[in-house]
């Protein structure tokens, strides 16, 4: 049987959910703490159009493409001799502080009680509300809502194979907000800077965190 002593998967693919008028987001000129805080929802929204169709491209792509991708290569990664490491890149706008739903805020809190046919569900009552238009007032993030939401269940996923995988370091990382075109190039981070929390997990010991969060390279709090 193949044995592999060091194996690293790093899921890094994304989409920003929206459709965007590039040139009129850069004349707005919004200060990068603004996009951090959230604060600039109601200012963009002359230049981010949130569509049903781009809405199901995000999940797709961040979610369940990530979630296919794992599993495909779940038998190679059992093969490392010294317990592989799962990298899900997730983002400042998975944080349950950002969720507007005090219920769902709450129930997504526990995060252990989660499994995939759950967040599955929620996602496609997400998708529900956006088709008709319900998405302020059941609640759903309002900031790049399908973004925020495939992150959210990226987090929820990465719990989920940590506990179904306890020789594996599986985690999720904010990298910052780093300039690359999935936010328009608004950020402020170079890349390299930006891969410096995803490597720290890639080469973290045997006994290093598992099932957790992070804000670059410190541990945070998602949930």
């Amino acid at each position: 049987m193949m044995k592999i002593a060091w194996a690293v998967q790093v899921n890094n693919a994304g989409v920003g959910g929206v459709a965007v008028d590039q040139e009129g987001l850069r004349a707005l000129n919004i200060d990068p703490k603004m996009w951090l805080s959230g604060k600039a929802a109601h200012l963009v929204e002359s230049v981010i159009i949130q569509t049903y169709d781009e809405a199901v491209k995000c999940l797709n792509t961040n979610y369940y493409g990530l979630k296919w991708a794992t599993e495909a290569l779940l038998p190679l990664l059992k093969k490392s001799t010294s317990g592989a490491r799962i990298i899900n890149t997730s983002s400042l706008r998975s944080e349950l502080q950002r969720m507007p739903n005090e219920k769902l805020r709450e129930s997504l809190r526990d995060a252990d009680s989660w499994d995939e046919a759950r967040i599955e569900a929620m996602l496609s009552e997400f998708l529900e509300d956006m088709k008709n238009g319900r998405l302020e007032a059941a609640g759903w993030p309002m900031m790049l809502p399908a973004y925020s939401m495939s992150k959210m269940v990226v987090n929820l996923y990465t719990r989920i194979l940590a506990r179904r995988h306890p020789e594996m370091r599986i985690n999720c990382v904010h990298p910052g907000f780093v300039k690359t075109e999935i936010n328009w190039n608004t950020g402020v981070l170079p890349p390299e800077e930006g891969a410096r929390g995803a490597v720290m997990l890639a080469l973290a010991p045997g006994d290093g965190p598992t099932g957790c969060y992070f804000d670059q390279t410190k541990m945070g709090e998602a949930w």
